[in-house]
């Protein structure tokens, strides 16, 4: 369980919740630009973008949850169980990626996506896991820019790449049916009902908000990517940035997860176990946790963008309060 926006005010925003029912240990990190990209099947990347993001590392290895590059292209990836398909079979004519490599290999040497697009054309996701002891993720990936977003989808039906009007994702069923699905809450609008049941006199709203009557509240995928979309197609911010930091959390906060509302098959509690916003325009990371509602920044633009060694930046989890006498 997981949901990603793309928001464009002044700035573009991009995050995600992640929602998991076990502990991730992930830091954010700053890749530089001189930093070696290893893959492998395919030669490094001595040079490429810098980035930023959450990332388990492993090895001195970025292994990136979602990601903004320098020039404001971002990644994130859900995921997408049953449905998710890595072929083992190499392609002697494209290059071949593991899932896993997927953020380091588009965000290090694309902009745009439209150029994400055009690499991707020439990329084929192989199934090779990390180690025996990480194998692959199922997953499907957001991917966006200030201009226009897809959704990129890997099954047994081969690569598929969703334009992603929405500019959101959630996790199963495929990008296809969620856009389908929309279709059924046509009606809902956020201003004062108008009486369309009848001529019948005397039904009127009896309190706000009944528009919008019908709005999925649960956590499943569908209903999350409705909720979402909902919110986010009719969101009312102010084009600075505090403010529009504010209300992407606002949506995240929308979609996330409480402990003890959703149970895994295992019988452990769901939860949403961060929440994220990244300027993408300015490369700054913003973050909450489950247990730490304040939020932490980390501006890439402080870094030293040419060196050659991971900049990690531990997730600070315990509540953060700030007094006020």
């Amino acid at each position: 369980m997981c949901t990603s926006f793309a928001m464009k005010t002044n700035d573009f925003y991009f995050g995600r919740t992640m929602d998991l029912d076990y502990e991730l240990h992930t830091s954010v990190v700053i890749t530089p630009r001189n930093y070696p990209f290893r893959f492998r099947r395919c030669n490094p990347l001595q040079q490429h973008y810098a980035m930023i993001g959450m990332a388990h590392v492993i090895d001195n290895y970025p292994l990136y949850a979602e990601a903004a590059n320098e020039r404001g292209l971002c990644i994130a990836g859900l995921n997408f169980p049953d449905n998710a398909y890595y072929s083992s079979e190499e392609d002697p004519e494209k290059s071949n990626i593991s899932p896993f490599e997927l953020p380091l290999w588009l965000l290090g040497q694309c902009a745009t996506v439209k150029e994400a697009k055009t690499l991707l054309a020439s990329t084929n996701l192989v199934n090779i896991p990390f180690s025996k002891q990480l194998p692959l993720t199922p997953l499907h990936w957001h991917i966006a820019d200030q201009n226009s977003s897809i959704a990129l989808e890997v099954t047994s039906r081969g690569l598929t790449i969703h334009d992603n009007p929405v500019g959101i994702l959630t996790n199963n069923p495929t990008f296809d049916f969620q856009l389908t699905n929309l279709s059924q809450y046509m009606n809902l609008v956020p201003s004062y009902p108008k009486n369309c049941f009848s001529d019948l006199q005397g039904i009127s709203p009896f309190g706000q908000g009944l528009g919008s009557f019908g709005l999925p509240g649960d956590s499943s995928p569908s209903s999350r990517f409705v909720r979402a979309a909902y919110l986010a197609l009719n969101s009312v911010c102010s084009k600075d940035d505090p403010s529009s930091i504010a209300q992407f959390f606002h949506l995240l906060d929308a979609v996330s997860v409480v402990r003890g509302s959703v149970l895994s098959p295992k019988d452990v509690c769901d939860i949403t176990t961060y929440s994220c916003c990244i300027n993408a325009s300015r490369t700054t990371y913003y973050y909450k946790t489950y247990t730490n509602n304040q939020l932490t920044a980390i501006d890439m633009r402080r870094e030293n963008l040419d060196h050659a060694m991971l900049r990690i930046f531990p997730m600070v989890k315990s509540q953060q309060i700030s007094w006020a006498n």
